[in-house]
């Protein structure tokens, strides 16, 4: 079993399922989590999905030995794979919160970050390694103006740009400033 599917009271826990691989995504795996996350939205009682990884990593990205010789249009039909998923976390009419433990590269990075809410441990890091060799990640994530109403610097910080922060109004007499370190 790929992915782990849990019905709780108001959201789903859906966990990747590859710890001896560190959760790398196969194509048996991403269909799988489509279908879950397609499931979860049927039901009218899921109000949210927690995605997580078992073991020691999230999920290391793309399971590379699928393509070990594979001709170039084997190539295209894996990678396809990959982009929708991300745009169906992204436009998912329920918030989806992402538990990163361990690594998290490439398509597993961009699986992360599609979701609404990343909460991730100390152990967790991310790992974009296209980004080094000039290329573009197969499952294409770009980073979303946050949502209306969201504090658009804790959103930059999650995705490592900060723009300048916004000055805020003096303290009232009534609430004394906390000391300043």
């Amino acid at each position: 079993m790929t992915i782990i599917v849990e019905k709780l009271a108001g959201y789903r826990r859906i966990t990747l399922n590859r710890p001896e691989r560190l959760n790398a995504l196969t194509v048996e795996m991403a269909a799988a989590l489509a279908a879950a996350l397609d499931d979860a939205v049927a039901d009218k009682t899921c109000r949210a999905i927690l995605l997580t990884g078992a073991g020691r990593g999230f999920c290391a990205g793309q399971d590379l030995t699928e393509i070990i010789g594979a001709s170039p249009a084997d190539l295209d039909r894996l990678l396809a794979h990959y982009h929708p998923l991300i745009l169906k976390i992204r436009t998912l009419p329920i918030p989806v919160v992402c538990a990163v433990n361990g690594v998290a590269a490439g398509a597993g990075a961009n699986l992360a970050l599609a979701c609404d809410i990343l909460v991730a441990a100390r152990s967790a890091s991310f790992v974009q390694a296209f980004a080094r060799i000039g290329l573009v990640s197969p499952s294409r994530w770009r980073p979303r103006p946050p949502p209306n109403g969201a504090s658009s610097g804790a959103w930059w910080k999650t995705i490592g740009c900060c723009p300048k922060p916004k000055r805020l109004p003096p303290a009232s007499p009534a609430r004394p400033a906390p000391p300043s370190r």
